[in-house]
């Protein structure tokens, strides 16, 4: 035994003094060896936030894509000024699809002309086997308007390199192109976008250098007044995903199915909640690992939705299930677990809490189980309602977003006033600081007070009675600021 070990203890030294040598004779030749990227390793990520890439900047990839290329999946999208015009299509790339470093702005105002004053949405990459060269499509407005309703196209013969912008137009001459995407169906490429006025969903086939139009493969929904399309296909079936045309606000995405991209296709059928869970789809990337191929839903919280410019919009992705070949479900998880080795994503399930106010032993309820902007929170007695359940959502920094589970909207401090009394209401979930709130200990209760105003969350007047307002207050020892959480 002694003696085998030091045998193999003699041939491991050999080995690295070989391996020591042609290094350096590599090195003296000036070849440099390049170290393979770290096998993935399981990553959580959290919903209905914003992403920081690894230089500690926020990820700018708003309306975009996903093209897997080599062992990196990449990650375009748009980035723009705080005015909201074009600014960059900029490329993230990453191995696990948590860790994204920024590559470059590959389209820039620069590009050309008629980019320095644009709106670019919506980029998209396919890679042409045929031409070696990766080819983008994307929406491309004048930057004042939505009058030009154009498609554009640049290439490169890199991925994460300049793109070369090619220009843009009007499909076939005439038809509007607003929300796109692409799809390379086995060295096929097809182009979808909406059309007059986004009433119609036009599917193109493209050029076999993928840098034009071919033909017109069909509108199979007209006046269907669906955009932001999302083409993916799973064993013999395509998913044709959209939302409503209902502008910055999220709304009720629907899917359509076929065997074949050229239809017959199915009509439109809900998936998800009402607003999507305050998301727009962009991309579904399909992720194939050692267990197999799981499908992610990437969807955009546009910032337009409260209010703010388009680079303060968040992220929402989730993991597709399929009940049947031909149908699809989306259920909303705070986080999901991402396995790019074996090819699995994981929705972490939600936790849900009654918030009960210590003096009344009554609870947190938006008012009439509404679902709008505004809806008053006052408090009832407990009756199990989803317009009482509350999810607690990390906004970092120590702080809390307060969801409701039968609206998905926010906590929300009415106009992000920062005066006594300012009305509780709930509205869609954003960034603002008076939709973050702290929950702090005092004894065994617990006060809520709001990030913007460092105000508590008050029931008016002490009452007890249901109905009673909620509202904010300079922060004081009564028992009306205090609460207490339970999960159901």
């Amino acid at each position: 035994m002694h003696h085998s070990t030091r045998s193999r203890d003699r041939r491991s030294r050999t080995v690295r003094t070989a391996a020591a040598l042609l290094a350096s004779t590599l090195a003296a030749l000036g070849v440099v060896a390049v170290a393979e990227p770290a096998r993935a390793v399981p990553v959580t990520i959290t919903n209905g936030t914003q992403f920081t890439a690894t230089n500690g900047s926020i990820v700018h990839a708003h309306g975009g894509g996903v093209l897997k290329d080599g062992n990196f999946y990449y990650w375009f999208g748009e980035n723009r000024t705080a005015d909201n015009r074009f600014l960059a299509v900029s490329v993230y790339r990453s191995t696990d699809l948590k860790n994204w470093e920024f590559r470059n702005n590959v389209l820039t105002q620069s590009s050309a002309a008629e980019l320095a004053s644009a709106n670019i949405e919506r980029p998209k990459v396919m890679f042409n086997a045929s031409t070696g060269k990766y080819v983008m499509w994307m929406h491309k407005e004048n930057g004042t308007n939505y009058s030009e309703a154009r498609a554009a196209v640049a290439v490169s013969s890199t991925i994460d390199g300049t793109y070369t912008y090619q220009g843009s137009f009007r499909p076939q001459g005439s038809f509007m192109s607003r929300d796109i995407t692409i799809y390379n169906d086995n060295g096929t490429g097809y182009m979808i976008s909406a059309a007059d006025e986004n009433f119609d969903l036009m599917i193109y086939r493209l050029t076999p250098d993928f840098l034009g139009i071919a033909a017109v493969v069909g509108n199979f929904w007209n006046d269907a007044h669906r955009e932001a399309p999302a083409l993916f296909k799973r064993g013999s079936t395509y998913f044709m995903l959209t939302s409503a045309a209902t502008g910055w606000n999220p709304n009720q995405a629907q899917y359509a199915t076929s065997t074949s991209i050229s239809g017959p296709w199915s009509g439109w059928t809900n998936v998800g909640n009402s607003t999507t869970y305050s998301s727009q789809p962009t991309f579904v990337l399909p992720i194939t690992g050692t267990s197999g191929t799981s499908y992610l839903y990437l969807g955009d919280r546009w910032a337009g939705a409260w209010g703010g410019p388009v680079n303060d919009s968040q992220y929402v992705w989730l993991p597709i299930t399929f009940p049947s070949n031909t149908s699809m479900s989306l259920n909303w998880s705070p986080q999901i677990t991402i396995d790019v080795a074996a090819g699995t994503i994981t929705g972490l399930s939600p936790t849900y809490y009654r918030v009960t106010n210590r003096n009344s032993g009554r609870v947190m309820d938006v008012v009439s189980n509404s679902t709008a902007n505004n809806a008053e929170v006052k408090q009832y007695a407990w009756n199990g309602g989803g317009n009482q359940r509350w999810e607690f959502q990390d906004a970092g920094g120590g702080y809390l977003r307060i969801v409701n589970q039968n609206s998905g909207k926010c906590l929300d401090v009415t106009s992000g006033s920062t005066a006594n009394g300012a009305n509780i209401i709930q509205y869609t979930c954003g960034s603002g600081q008076n939709q973050q709130w702290q929950w702090v200990a005092i004894g065994s209760y617990f006060q809520l007070r709001a990030r913007h105003s460092g105000k508590c969350l008050d029931v008016v007047n002490s009452g007890t009675g249901d109905g009673a307002d909620i509202q904010q207050f300079t922060c004081g020892s009564g028992n009306n600021q205090q609460w207490s959480r339970t999960a159901v």
